[in-house]
C-alpha cells in the first residue's frame, strides 16, 4: 500500500510537493479578530494578513483534532506525520493522541509521529527527507532513524519585518518586545533544539538581519552540500535575495523557495522570511 505523508498546515508546500499524491495537509484553523480561515489549500493569506493587522487582540490557532489525523491512518501501509514544533502548537499531542486511539482500536500500520522542533520551511525539510528516504524503499524503522538524526541537526532560522503579531500572541519576552517596538529593530531569530524560540541576533533593517543570517549559516560546516528552504511571507523578491546571499556566500546544494500558508503567515507575518538547512 506504499506510505504517506502527512503534515499539518504549517508545512509550507512546494508546488512540487502540492502534485506529489504522498503528501497530505492537515489544516489548523485561525481566528483574527473573529474572522475565521481553515488552512487548506484554498486559503487567502493576503485576506488573513488583513484580519491580522485590524485585530487588536491577537490572532488564535486551533490544532488538527486528532480524527483528522486518523481518517488517513488507512490509506497505506507506512504513515509518516510531520507537525510543527511541540512547544509552539497543539497539533504534535493530536497527532500522537490520534495514534494511540488508533493502535487501541487494533490499527496495524506503521504510524510515527516527527516532532519537527521547527515550522514552515522546517517542516518542509523534514517532509522532503521521509519522501527520499520513502522512494528507497527503506523500511520504515530506517526512515523513522535518520529523519529522527536529520532533525537533531537541521537548523531553522527567521527574520521578521513586522513582530506584531508575535507581541500580540505573547511570543516575544517583554523586554524584547519593548526594545524591538521601541527602536524598530530587526531580530535574527532561530529554533532551539526543544522548538522554542530564541534570539541570535539583530540588525536595524531587515537587510542588515539577512546578512547576519545567512553570515551565521555560513559559518556552520555542517551546511555544505545540504538543501536550502526558503519560506516567504508576501515578499517573494526578498526570498530570492536570500537565495541570491546564500548563493555567494555559502555552500548549499539545491535550494526551494516557497510560500507561507496560513499559520506560517500567522508567526512569519508580511514580510517575513524563515529558513531551514
Amino acid at each position: 500500500m506504499g506510505y504517506k505523508v502527512l503534515c499539518d498546515s504549517c508545512t509550507d508546500f512546494t508546488p512540487e510537493m502540492q502534485v506529489k499524491d504522498c503528501f497530505v495537509r492537515i489544516p489548523l484553523t485561525i481566528d483574527a479578530g473573529g474572522v475565521e480561515f481553515v488552512d487548506d489549500e484554498g486559503i487567502d493569506t493576503l485576506a488573513l494578513l488583513r484580519a491580522m493587522k485590524a485585530s487588536a487582540s491577537g490572532t488564535r490557532t486551533a490544532c488538527p483534532s486528532p480524527e483528522q489525523y486518523m481518517r488517513h491512518f488507512d490509506t497505506a501501509e507506512d504513515i509518516y506525520i510531520v507537525t510543527l514544533s511541540a512547544r509552539l502548537s497543539g497539533s504534535h499531542n493530536a497527532a500522537e493522541q490520534a495514534v494511540k486511539c488508533y493502535r487501541e482500536e487494533g490499527g496495524r500500520h506503521n504510524v510515527h509521529v516527527f516532532n519537527s522542533r521547527s515550522a514552515s520551511a522546517g517542516q518542509v525539510q523534514a517532509a522532503l527527507k521521509i519522501w527520499e528516504l520513502a522512494e528507497q524503499g527503506l523500511p520504515f524503522e530506517t526512515v523513522v532513524a535518520r529523519v529522527e538524526q536529520y532533525l537533531e541537526e537541521m537548523q531553522t532560522l527567521f527574520v521578521l519585518e513586522d513582530l506584531d503579531n508575535l507581541r500580540k500572541n505573547g511570543r516575544l519576552t517583554k523586554v524584547q518586545s519593548l526594545v524591538t517596538g521601541s527602536l524598530r529593530i530587526k531580530l535574527l531569530m532561530a529554533a532551539t533544539v526543544e522548538g522554542e524560540i530564541m534570539k541570535l541576533g539583530q540588525g536595524f533593517t531587515v537587510r542588515q538581519a539577512l546578512n547576519k543570517m545567512i553570515a551565521h549559516a555560513a559559518g556552520m560546516a555542517s551546511h555544505a552540500g545540504r538543501r536550502l528552504v526558503i519560506s516567504h511571507c508576501n515578499c517573494r523578491e526578498r526570498a530570492e535575495e536570500v537565495m541570491a546571499l546564500a548563493r555567494k556566500h555559502c555552500r548549499f546544494g539545491e535550494i526551494l523557495i516557497t510560500a507561507t500558508a496560513g499559520i506560517s503567515t500567522v508567526y512569519a507575518n508580511d514580510g517575513g522570511i524563515v529558513i531551514a538547512f
